[in-house]
């Protein structure tokens, strides 16, 4: 297949485009910089206007846009700005593409969030029962302002009507949990190495995840079968509150205990790393009912065996670089004497 992915420079585009081309498919990744030592052809673009790019798209057969800003920083008027321009401005340019080619792509994922779901304890929400947070009152200002630009990077995908013969499906996706370095996992992991990985507040909050590996194969899933569009969520069937989610794994990487964080502490932390809370006090309960009853199988529905997984190859990737670095230490002292 020849697969094209707009924004495909983050640690999820990175996963996803490395994968592709693994197994031997064409993959075209725009990106608004420079990438070194790409194994896959890097097309430059700027998000916003169409340019030479749009020739990749006759003929391909997926588009899995994922380009906008990290949400991880503080919301502030200035940054939610740039979070909802990034994402819409992207997000409409791509579907002017689309439907600008003789030939277009036969599916396109469009990368959306679960945090568009109502903040919830008491039940999951999935993609046909769950409880949309729009027009939620009953939550922190900066989480109704994050809630508008989920919904505003929505609506840019659908806007201009029905694509005739392209399939359309938004992603509405959970954390994704993977080894690579810079990602939630090894933010969580790092509190837990260093005995602070307890509860975030009361610890009640649910927490949505996804393994890495399932989250590729969800992927090729959701290109593969004709039959699924529109929202579909990338989640592991297994949600959990937090106080169980770190506990979890702390067990996975040996430690018993772990410092819990109260509400204050949080906001003082999350001030200091410039970050918000929403992302950690949110209770993100979903389930992904679309993929389930389309016959996925997840290899890792459950928290406690993708944890140890995931702490298996995070210890190796580290003892592999720590290797690397002391023979590369000895070979450059070797050659001084």
């Amino acid at each position: 297949m020849k697969i094209i992915i707009p924004g495909g420079t983050g640690q999820i585009g990175r996963i996803l485009a490395h994968a592709f081309h693994e197994e031997g498919h064409e993959v075209v990744v725009l990106s608004r910089g420079a990438v070194a030592d790409a194994p896959f052809r890097v097309v430059p673009w700027d998000a916003r206007s169409l340019g030479g790019w749009v020739a990749e798209f006759e003929g391909a057969d997926a588009v899995i846009n994922l380009a906008g800003r990290s949400i991880n920083c503080r919301y502030t008027p200035a940054n939610l700005r740039a979070l909802t321009e990034s994402r819409v401005d992207a997000t409409l340019i791509v579907g002017q593409a689309i439907r600008r080619a003789a030939n277009p792509p036969r599916v396109w994922l469009q990368a959306s969030t679960a945090t568009i779901y109502a903040h919830r304890y008491d039940a999951p929400n999935d993609e046909l029962t769950g409880l949309m947070a729009t027009g939620a009152t009953d939550t922190p200002k900066t989480w109704q302002d994050i809630l508008k630009v989920a919904t505003a990077w929505e609506q840019a995908a659908t806007e201009g009507g029905p694509l005739p013969h392209t399939r359309q499906v938004l992603l509405r996706t959970t954390i994704m949990m993977s080894a690579e370095p810079g990602g939630a996992f090894e933010v969580m992991l790092g509190l837990v190495r260093r005995g602070l990985g307890g509860r975030a507040g009361d610890g009640r909050q649910y927490v949505s995840w996804i393994h890495e590996h399932d989250f590729v194969r969800a992927v090729r899933w959701l290109i593969d079968r004709d039959t699924l569009a529109g929202p579909v969520n990338l989640a592991a069937p297994g949600p959990l509150p937090n106080a169980e989610f770190m506990r979890a794994l702390r067990e996975a990487w040996g430690r018993r205990l772990g410092l819990p964080a109260s509400g204050l502490v949080l906001e003082a932390g999350a001030w200091f790393m410039r970050t918000e809370t929403e992302l950690i006090l949110k209770s993100r309960r979903v389930v992904p009912t679309r993929l389930l009853q389309d016959g996925f199988k997840f290899e890792f529905p459950e928290w406690a065996g993708a944890a140890r997984d995931l702490c298996a190859r995070w210890r190796a990737a580290r003892q592999k670089a720590s290797s690397f670095a002391e023979a590369t230490e000895d070979k450059e002292g070797f050659g001084r004497r």
